[in-house]
């Protein structure tokens, strides 16, 4: 929170005394914490699942402190809500709406910078993962360091670009804030003040989408657009590789059949959206495209910024976005949703298992390059997915109950569970889910944390197994 204190003595805004508070607070309960657990451990696979668990709740606990304090979110509920949509990187908030916030006459834009500059920095702490922040800054969590990130990190296994789980966690962490630092400028030479360039620059790399501005990304320029456009693919492709180029001066893109398929993927909806929104909408026309590729590349990394209302855009385009809710970026990213290599093994199976109808005796595995994908994979692929599904339908019906109505629901659940920020109807882009209920809002927060955590780590603990 020091960061966001700079921030508040800087512009003066009055929030000064609610972050010091908040930090009070942590101090007060971490230090008695830190020396009750000091000493060298190992952790089993089952400790990691709680320990990620239960410490992403807590992060989201005390990273809702200044909100609250500062008056900026005065009901907890709500402040909870932001909190957790900041850490996981989902980006729906609650703020916005004079109706449910008179003390903010202009929505986001009269909230004091040092609270802006948290929300924005909670985003980008959450995008790498918090884990991984403390497995790359703490030694004496090494020994377990390998269970709590097979718990945290996205993707269907972890990749090592060091031998040693902590040298890897450091590793993607210096390959973060290089590529974090190079937006930051560019964004200040595109003409953003230095505080705004750190606070898109935090949202972008994470995929969070939290703007300090009310029309998110709209009244930029058309360099700062395309600017942003290249950094978030840069969050949705796999770190591993961004680290072993800058750490080890290895190009591991090339051939690469994740990314090639992530690429095709934002190509061909890209291409199509264009199409449709130059012959109904814009005209053939650069604006065209770029509103185009920047609504494809936010939705598919699970960015969540906004150029313009996609809900005013033609039936078809609008359910070419909401496909896109269901993919997600690359497994190692800092992307939401199911994530490309998942769909990808996915059809490699659906095509397998067509080929051995035709040839019953034929032994066929799943490839995707010239890698075979182990049983295990693919089961826990199949496994996750459906799991996935029935969540997603699932919390649409639980929100109907809170008289949502059903593409609001629908768009919402499936916003929430792949972190994605922004949905349809009453939660579309330009607008908020403060109204909500609180009860929905807890739904939500909770279809979030699944999201990140990719669904096994959390529901893992409701298992009588795991209590055994």
């Amino acid at each position: 929170m020091l960061t966001s204190v700079a921030w508040s003595v800087y512009f003066g805004d009055g929030d000064l005394e609610a972050i010091l508070q908040s930090m009070a607070i942590c101090l007060v309960v971490g230090i008695p914490g830190f020396f009750l657990s000091r000493g060298r451990f190992t952790l089993t696979s089952r400790d990691g699942f709680a320990i990620v668990t239960l410490g992403w709740i807590t992060m989201a606990l005390f990273s809702s402190l200044p909100f609250i304090l500062s008056g900026t979110i005065p009901v907890f509920t709500d402040a909870f809500f932001e909190s957790m949509s900041g850490i996981t990187t989902t980006g729906a908030t609650i703020l916005g709406d004079a109706n449910y916030h008179p003390h903010l006459p202009n929505g986001i834009e009269s909230v004091d910078r040092g609270i802006l500059f948290w929300r924005a920095f909670i985003q980008w702490i959450g995008g790498m993962g918090i884990i991984m922040f403390s497995v790359a800054i703490l030694p004496f969590m090494g020994m377990g360091g390998t269970s709590l990130l097979r718990a945290e990190v996205p993707g269907p296994t972890v990749d090592r670009i060091q031998p040693r789980i902590q040298q890897t966690a450091k590793t993607l962490w210096i390959t973060y804030l290089v590529i974090s630092a190079l937006q930051a400028l560019l964004l200040k030479l595109g003409g953003l003040t230095w505080f705004s360039s750190l606070t898109h620059t935090f949202t972008t790399m994470a995929t969070g989408g939290f703007s300090v501005n009310n029309d998110s990304i709209y009244s930029m320029t058309p360099f700062l657009q395309y600017v942003i456009i290249f950094f978030m693919l840069m969050a949705g492709i796999n770190f591993t590789l961004h680290g072993k180029l800058i750490m080890n001066r290895e190009n591991h893109y090339k051939g690469n059949r994740e990314l090639m398929f992530f690429l095709s993927i934002i190509a061909v909806f890209s291409l199509i959206i264009f199409i449709d929104t130059s012959i109904n909408s814009f005209g053939w026309s650069e604006y065209s495209l770029r509103h185009a590729l920047f609504l494809t590349v936010s939705i598919t990394t699970t960015t969540g910024y906004g150029t313009v209302d996609y809900e005013l855009w033609s039936p078809f385009a609008q359910m070419l976005l909401f496909a896109l809710f269901f993919v997600g970026g690359s497994a190692g990213s800092t992307g939401g949703g199911i994530k490309v290599i998942r769909i990808q093994v996915l059809l490699k199976y659906i095509i397998a298992e067509i080929r051995k109808l035709v040839h019953p005796n034929a032994v066929i595995p799943v490839r995707i390059g010239q890698r075979s994908v182990p049983e295990t994979v693919l089961r826990n692929t199949i496994g996750f997915l459906l799991f996935y599904l029935g969540i997603f339908l699932l919390v649409a019906m639980l929100l109907t109950f809170y008289n949502l109505d059903i593409l609001s629901a629908m768009s919402a659940s499936a916003s929430a569970l792949g972190n994605i920020g922004p949905a349809f109807g009453s939660v579309g882009p330009y607008d908020n889910y403060a109204h909500l209920a609180g009860p929905a809002k807890w739904l939500l927060s909770f279809a979030m944390l699944l999201g990140r955590l990719e669904i096994f780590t959390v529901m893992v603990l409701f298992s009588r197994t795991f209590w055994k």
